[in-house]
C-alpha cells in the first residue's frame, strides 16, 4: 500500500487537511483509508450501549456489525501501543492511506502549518517531510502550498507515491 502522511503541531490544520485530502482523492477515483493517531485514550462506544457493556465486562475485542459498517474494538489491556507498521497490516487494500499524526515514523509526509499557533516547523529538521502546507508565505527548501490549496496538495501527494 502506498502511504502518505499530514503531520504538524496541535491546531496546525491537519485534520481539516486530512479531511479535504479524502475527498479531493477519492473524487479522483482512488480507494483511500486513514489512520489517525491519538495521544489519549478515546471511546468509539458510550456507556450503556451494548458494545461498551461487553467490553467493560472485560472481553478483549467486541466486533461490532450491520448493513453499514463494521467496527473492532480491542482492548489492549496493560499491552504497549500498536507500531503503524502493525496497524497498517489491519487494512485492507486501497490505493492510498493517508496518515494523520505519527511524525517520528519514516514514512513520507506534508507538514500542516498554522502561523497563529506560534509552532516552530517541523520540516527544517525532518527530511520525510517533503513539503508545508501553511496559512503563510515560507522560505524553505522544499515545496510550500496554500494550506487551502487541497487539489496542489493532493497533485504533490499522488506524484510523490506515484498514483
Amino acid at each position: 500500500m502506498r502511504l502518505y502522511g499530514v503531520v504538524g503541531w496541535k491546531n496546525a490544520g491537519k485534520t481539516g487537511l486530512m479531511e479535504r485530502l479524502v475527498t479531493e482523492i477519492t473524487g479522483r477515483g482512488f480507494s483511500v483509508s486513514t489512520v489517525k493517531h491519538a495521544h489519549h485514550s478515546f471511546d468509539v462506544d458510550h456507556e450503556g450501549k451494548d458494545s461498551y457493556r461487553h467490553r467493560i465486562a472485560g472481553a478483549s475485542e467486541v466486533l461490532l456489525a450491520s448493513r453499514n459498517r463494521v467496527a473492532l474494538l480491542q482492548e489492549l489491556r496493560a499491552q504497549e501501543e500498536p507500531t503503524l507498521e502493525a496497524l497498517l497490516t489491519r487494512l485492507r487494500p486501497v490505493d492510498l492511506v493517508l496518515i494523520e499524526g505519527y511524525k517520528r515514523d519514516a514514512h513520507l509526509k506534508v507538514e500542516a502549518h498554522r502561523f497563529a499557533t506560534g509552532n516552530p516547523l517541523i520540516a527544517p529538521g525532518d527530511a520525510t517531510v517533503r513539503a508545508v502546507a501553511s496559512d503563510t508565505p515560507l522560505d524553505l527548501d522544499r515545496p510550500v502550498f496554500d494550506l487551502n490549496d487541497t487539489a496542489a496538495i493532493a497533485d504533490f501527494i499522488l506524484a510523490e507515491v506515484g498514483l
